[in-house]
């Protein structure tokens, strides 16, 4: 009989979680801490970009690469600890969660970055802001739904 009793919610549709989602302040307030965490990582990625393109002369497609991994060990931390509360749940298994959705970021900003650069002629360290900005939705919408879900 108690296998009988209804234990699990009832799915909304796409449009009512969004709806409901944006009505909760908490979700616009990791928005703000993760867009701050970004941030940083942003400077940290752009930094190591310009210095491995301009001080070592290393072409910028490895420069992305280089820059990907400083910048993704700086984000992790401060989104596990700071934006989602997620201390709780096992880092590992958080860690490999992030490097995913970081990785299909990195390379819709990768190609970005190289459209930008080959394309379009524009200066590499010009290109690689804009990648990473147009890349930033992706990685948030993954991280908070996959990554540090509750």
């Amino acid at each position: 009989m108690a296998e009988d009793t209804l234990t699990s919610a009832v799915e909304l549709p796409f449009h009512a979680r969004v709806r409901h989602g944006v009505r909760r302040p908490h979700n616009w307030l990791q928005l703000v801490r993760f867009a701050t965490v970004g941030a940083s990582g942003y400077v940290v990625n752009i930094a190591v970009f310009a210095m491995c393109v301009h001080v070592f002369g290393i072409d910028y497609r490895l420069a992305a690469v280089i820059s990907f991994v400083v910048s993704v060990t700086n984000n992790f931390w401060w989104n596990r600890h700071w934006t989602f509360s997620a201390r709780a749940a096992h880092p590992g298994r958080q860690g490999i969660r992030f490097l995913t959705v970081s990785l299909v970021t990195f390379g819709f900003t990768y190609v970005v970055l190289v459209t930008l650069v080959s394309g379009a002629g524009m200066s590499k360290v010009l290109s690689q802001a804009i990648a990473i900005v147009a890349g930033t939705p992706l990685s948030f919408v993954g991280q908070k739904l996959w990554s540090f879900r509750t």
